[in-house]
Order: structure tokens, then sequence, then C-alpha cells
């Protein structure tokens, strides 16, 4: 590890290492590098963001297009009251075009096919009967002429700007890029990604438990998290409660990798070796502890190689939370996505808070029939009680500086 200063500013005032959550995350953004891009297969961008500017390949539609079964027509032939048509072919999707003969004839025509040369009016097939190949139209109706056609470049006109960079791909957006005939594309390059957790007494599944050991879920349960964002340039390590190991181990991972996550080892206790190793690395704090619960110890630094370095507490609720809130966003924003605005929820009940802490609550959500979208509030037994969150849909985040919350206020989500 370079020990280097590091460009970052950090906090050096001791009050203002517990600072609160809008402080974190601008913090957190303003520190964070860029990560560049790469070129992979369309089929391969799903979920992913977008790095570069998509234009139209041509007009879309790219001709006169039929959007209903039926038959095409000459709106000149409605001029002449004419009710009957004879029918002069078939017109289907992915033929070019053929030629309507005159206004007394018509041609069948499908979804979707490219409007007959000299015809421009659709009447759908519910709206006429066939017979001894004369179409007849249903008594009383009458067409609109230019009905049921989807005009050439209605949409868009080739060479027209269709996704800007820092667009999330998802089905619309790929079936944009398809049809701008994309056959690969620039995306937002993820960074490596190392998930460390901490702790003697920590236990992987498949390893035999003693009474005094738990499950160590921490680690999966943030690579999930990553994973869920379309993420996969992560590994797991889980490190003893060792200077000599955390040392030796996390400079390995350090260089090895863009970021390091470390779950649990920041708080005061006498294990909790995080911090001094860190610093020993050569990685400058920008902050230690915020104003919340639960997660209050988490710290954020950046090492002189400009790479950002997560130290979240180790209580599986905390750990999860702090991902969430600020992991997640900062490393989407990092890579060209902008800060999304949280949803907003209204509280289903009173709760009350006392501690002067922003309150990371978990709910689950109530979709009235009037629109509303209420949060339940299912706080958990402690910041250790993961299993808690079962059935819930994420947590709302409550304001320091009040400790009474009605029902009907208005708090930001933040989904699992």
């Amino acid at each position: 590890m370079n020990t280097a200063k590091n460009k970052t500013q950090a906090i050096t005032q001791p009050d203002a290492f517990r600072i609160d959550v809008t402080q974190a995350v601008t913090l957190i953004t303003e520190s964070m590098p860029k990560y560049g891009s790469e070129s992979v297969a369309l089929t391969d961008a799903t979920g992913q963001i977008l790095r570069q500017k998509i234009y139209a390949e041509r007009d879309q539609p790219p001709f006169d297009r039929a959007t209903m079964d039926g038959i095409a027509i000459s709106a000149a032939g409605l001029k002449n009251n004419i009710r009957q048509f004879l029918v002069g072919g078939i017109q289907g999707a992915g033929q070019a075009a053929q030629q309507l003969a005159d206004n007394s004839q018509c041609l069948e025509i499908m979804t979707g096919a490219v409007l007959p040369t000299g015809t421009d009016t659709v009447i759908p097939i519910e709206r006429i009967a066939m017979a001894s190949g004369i179409a007849t139209l249903e008594d009383g109706y009458q067409p609109e002429p230019g009905q049921f056609i989807h005009c050439q470049a209605s949409d868009h006109t080739q060479g027209d700007t269709l996704l800007e960079p820092g667009t999330l791909i998802h089905g619309p957006e790929m079936a944009i890029l398809t049809a701008a005939g994309e056959p690969t594309v620039e995306i937002a390059k993820w960074p490596r990604i190392s998930i460390i957790s901490t702790g003697d007494e920590l236990i992987d599944v498949g390893e035999s438990i003693a009474d005094f050991q738990i499950r160590s879920s921490n680690d999966r349960a943030i690579e999930a998290i990553f994973h869920s964002h379309n993420c996969h340039q992560t590994t797991r390590s889980h490190l003893p409660d060792d200077p000599q190991a955390l040392l030796k181990h996390i400079r390995k991972l350090h260089d090895n990798n863009d970021i390091l996550i470390l779950s649990g080892g920041v708080s005061m206790g006498k294990y909790d070796y995080v911090p001094g190793i860190l610093q020993e690395l050569g990685v400058q704090v920008i902050f230690h502890k915020i104003l919340q619960r639960p997660g209050l110890p988490m710290w954020f630094g950046v090492s002189a190689d400009n790479k950002p370095v997560f130290a979240l507490p180790g209580n599986p609720v905390s750990t999860v939370v702090c991902c969430i809130r600020y992991v997640i966003p900062a490393i989407s924003k990092a890579m060209g996505l902008p800060l999304q605005e949280p949803e907003t929820v209204q509280l289903a009940k009173d709760v009350s808070f006392e501690p002067d802490l922003a309150w990371f609550m978990p709910v689950s959500l109530d979709y009235g029939t009037d629109g509303i979208t209420r949060a339940l509030p299912r706080p958990t037994n402690t910041s250790g009680d993961f299993i808690g969150l079962r059935n819930t849909q994420g947590f709302v985040e409550l304001p320091r500086g009040t400790n009474s919350f009605s029902a009907g206020y208005p708090a930001h989500l933040y989904r699992w």
C-alpha cells in the first residue's frame, strides 16, 4: 500500500467523528474514484449502466405499418361509398410492400406489416365479413381515413438520441438497443470488490460449529446485495481477530482489489483492531461514526492508492443497512448512475425513538387501494436480529432531531 498523503481531505476535528447521515453521504460520494467503462456483447448488458449515447439507426417505425389485422384500402374508395372490396392478396409482416390495383380492391394485412402501396387506411378484421374473396364492411361502420396506421418516423427519426449515458439497462432499454442495431455496448465497469468478515466467532456454512460461535452471514449478505445489482466482481474472505493476520491479509486484498468492504471490528472493544490496522496501512480516515441507529460505528476512508475502504459495523442489521444506504449508491454514482431520489411512503402508525440519532427502521409495505404506500414498522429486537428482517421490504429513514413521528409521516424508503 502506498502511504503517500491522499488527495481527499479527511475530517480531523475530534467532535466531527460523529457526523450526520447527510454529511456521510456527501463525504463518501466526493471521495469515490471513477471506474471507466468496458465494451460487452449486447446479451451481457442487462442490468448494467450505459456509458455511451445511443442513436437511432433509422426511422421508427421505418415504414408505415398496420396496427391491426384486417384489410388495407384507399380512403378514396370510402368517399365513393364503396362498402365491398375485392381482396387482391395478402400483405404479411416481413414482406415487401405490395401494390393496390385500384380503389375497389383491398389487401388483407397482418399487424406489423408494411402498408401496401396505394393504401392509407386499415379496417380491423372485426369490422368486416369475408366471403368468396369479397370483404364487406359491417353495417353502419364508418372508417376514419388513415386509421390504425403507425406512421413512419412518428416515434423518432434516424440519428435521434435514444439513450443517454447513465441509463440502467432493463427490458425497455434492451429493446431500444436492439432496434438501434448495437451488437456491443459500452457499460460502466464494476470495480473489483473484496468483502471481508472479521471475528474469531464466525464459522462458514458447512463447517462444524461450537456453542459459542455463530455462522458468518454478513459477507454473504453483502455479496447478495451486490449480485442483486448485477455486480459479480466480488470475493469473500474471513479474517480472525489477530492484528498481524489482519495487517497481512488486508494489505494483500487491498493490492488486488479496487474497493474493500469490511464487516466487524470497528467499534470500541479491545478486539476492534480494524481502524488501527487501516491507519497503519496508510488508509486515510474520512469519518468514523455516523449519528444513526443501527450502524453508528461505521468507518470510511481512502487509501493513498485512491481505493475506498468501507468498514461496516459487525451486527448483521447494521451491516445490511449501511451497505444499502451508503455503499451501493456511492459505487453506482461513481460508475455514472445519478444518485436516485428515494421513494416516499407514509408511516402506517405512530412511532417514537428517544435517542438523538437518525433511525433506519425496517418496514413492510402496504399498498393501499387509495394509491398510498404505507410503511408498517417492523423494528428488530436488536441490530443483531437479522431474522427479524424477514417479510420486510426495506427500511425508512427517520431523521434525528425529533423523537415522535405520527402516522402519515412521509418517510424516505430504501428497499433491500
